[in-house]
């Protein structure tokens, strides 16, 4: 008991604590944390143990990017009550935080890996891969639909799902394989937003897992019809039986300038 009734120096007291000293003698100076007393021989600042949870408050909203502001009136109405709720709304921002990065985090390995594959790909082959269930924002559009209205649907898109950039989604296109084995290569009518960590809500779209048939073209779209004729050749040789969509997505836009250089993934479910 003793050791906790005994006065601790300034220094002794933020070393304690793992801060500067600057930083109490600066919290002293706008009244947010005083010391227990000043020596008044030479005006030294001293604290003592029962003050160290109350400054590890403070240090910990502090972390939290709590305004000093904020937590001066928290201070002057300390309770249990005021501080739950405080740290409620911090916990709140915090998983938004986290939601955040672990989007980005997603995303910049879907780029990661596609830098890979455009290192190590071979643009003439057709292979099988396995999908995971994805669940895809997805706007509709037809034939008619204007580039400015594309973006202004991708741009609702975004705001519903509380997205600020399209870097922390990726997205593309989608035509159905009906349309495609009938010869129409431009009936697309949907747009995909694929958001990493999305649980999924009523109005979002599930594609189906499972294998799915993948080839990538380069350069023209207009030469895109030839591709597909070239994949459900392949389908056919091999008596697979291709269903859904096919999804479209640019996989190297961020490294090309030029569109005879623009690299589309394309991957089609198989069914069974």
């Amino acid at each position: 008991m003793e050791k906790k009734e005994k006065l601790l120096t300034i220094g002794q007291f933020a070393a304690l604590h793992g801060i500067n000293k600057k930083t109490l003698m600066w919290y002293d100076e706008i009244g947010l944390f005083k010391p227990v007393s000043i020596n008044p021989e030479n005006g030294y600042r001293c604290y003592n143990y029962y003050q160290s949870p109350i400054l590890e408050t403070i240090l910990l909203l502090r972390e939290l990017d709590v305004s000093i502001k904020e937590i001066q009136n928290f201070m002057k109405h300390r309770s249990a009550g005021s501080l739950k709720n405080l740290l409620e709304d911090k916990i709140a921002e915090l998983d938004l935080h986290i939601t955040h990065l672990q989007a980005v985090r997603s995303t910049l390995c879907a780029h990661c890996q596609n830098m890979a594959t455009l290192l190590s790909m071979n643009l003439s082959e057709i292979s099988i891969v396995e999908r995971k269930e994805r669940c895809l924002a997805t706007v509709g559009i037809t034939q008619e639909t204007s580039f400015e209205d594309s973006v202004e649907f991708i741009t609702a898109e975004l705001e519903k799902y509380h997205l600020g950039r399209l870097h922390d989604a990726s997205y593309g296109s989608m035509i159905p394989v009906s349309s495609l084995l009938s010869g129409n290569y431009n009936d697309y009518v949907k747009l995909f937003i694929e958001i990493p960590h999305l649980t999924y809500q009523t109005g979002l779209y599930k594609t189906p897992k499972g294998k799915y048939l993948r080839a990538f073209h380069k350069g023209d779209w207009g030469k895109l019809p030839q591709r597909y004729e070239e994949i459900f050749a392949y389908a056919q040789t091999h008596n697979l039986k291709l269903y859904n969509y096919s999804y479209e997505m640019g996989i190297n836009e961020n490294v090309v300038d030029r569109i005879e250089d623009y690299i589309i993934q394309i991957e089609i479910p198989i069914d069974g």
